[in-house]
């Protein structure tokens, strides 16, 4: 296992991408003593840690035609695009049984990254049993307007890239030296303002706090990849990207698009596996 950050960002179906990633990681047996995921990012973790290849880009792809998984009727009738019935239990526990054991027995830690209503602020739990506490993955993954929040502990939460897209700060806080870092963008993307502060402001007035954090993300996203950009250049990030702009929606359905991105994560992945390898045993 090596001592370093293992950092995946979310963006919903662009995952595939990182799906691609994870499984060129299991092919070579590569295991992180520390990882970090965020909305889609922290449910491909978990497949990740339970070491089932093939497995996230499956979740990803295979259900997307039935309505349980993603519909609006999803939305109209519960609150939320993607169905958490589907997602955080038919699925693992029935139709694509995860791999519980294998997961509790990861010597690292995973933290998921999850934003509070009430404060807008980052939290970051330490998941140990998969079984108990999926809930902070759905927490992770609710979008804000898409999604209800989920409650935790008598608190509240939404998508953790609301408040911490990128955790690289939050790992070299905890000591993490060096840092893998999957992202859904290519270099060229940067962040923009969200268009609908008005209408958020009006959705989520109880959560004023929230919705200030939702106006400025676009300033920390930012931030972050102009820390990401230093701490690659002291060679203390290795960061793993899509190679060009990609052209699919959040909620994408067309499979071939997706299976292209999956490809494209892989060949990445393998093309720089050597690198890789040198960046972390040095």
């Amino acid at each position: 296992m090596y001592s370093a950050g293992l950092i995946f960002e979310g963006g919903g179906m662009r995952g595939a991408y990182t799906t691609g990633v994870i499984d060129a990681f299991l092919d070579n047996d590569l295991e992180f003593s520390r990882c970090y995921g965020v909305s889609v990012g922290a449910c491909n973790a978990a497949s990740f840690l339970a070491k089932q290849r093939r497995r996230a880009y499956r979740v990803t792809t295979d259900y997307i035609g039935d309505k349980r998984y993603c519909s609006l009727r999803n939305l109209l009738t519960t609150g939320n695009l993607f169905g958490p019935e589907m997602l955080y239990h038919t699925i693992p526990e029935k139709l694509d049984p995860y791999d519980y054991d294998t997961f509790s027995r990861y010597a690292g830690i995973l933290s998921v990254v999850v934003t509070n209503c009430e404060t807008g602020e980052a939290e970051y739990f330490h998941l140990k049993n998969m079984r108990e506490e999926v809930n902070v993955l759905q927490a992770s993954s609710s979008l804000p307007l898409l999604a209800k929040p989920v409650l935790i502990n008598g608190a509240e939460y939404l998508d953790g890239g609301v408040a911490d897209s990128i955790p690289l700060q939050r790992s070299i806080d905890d000591g993490n030296v060096k840092n893998v870092i999957v992202l859904t963008q290519d270099i060229t993307y940067r962040k923009k303002p969200m268009k609908i502060v008005p209408l958020l402001k009006i959705f989520y007035r109880k959560y004023p706090h929230l919705v200030d954090q939702l106006a400025t993300r676009h300033l920390r996203y930012n931030q972050t990849l102009d820390l990401l950009a230093q701490e690659e250049s002291a060679c203390r990030a290795f960061v793993l990207r899509p190679q060009k702009p990609v052209n699919i929606g959040r909620v994408e359905t067309n499979k071939t698009k997706l299976a292209a991105l999956y490809d494209d994560g892989y060949r990445d992945t393998i093309a720089r596996m050597d690198d890789l390898k040198a960046f972390l045993e040095k």
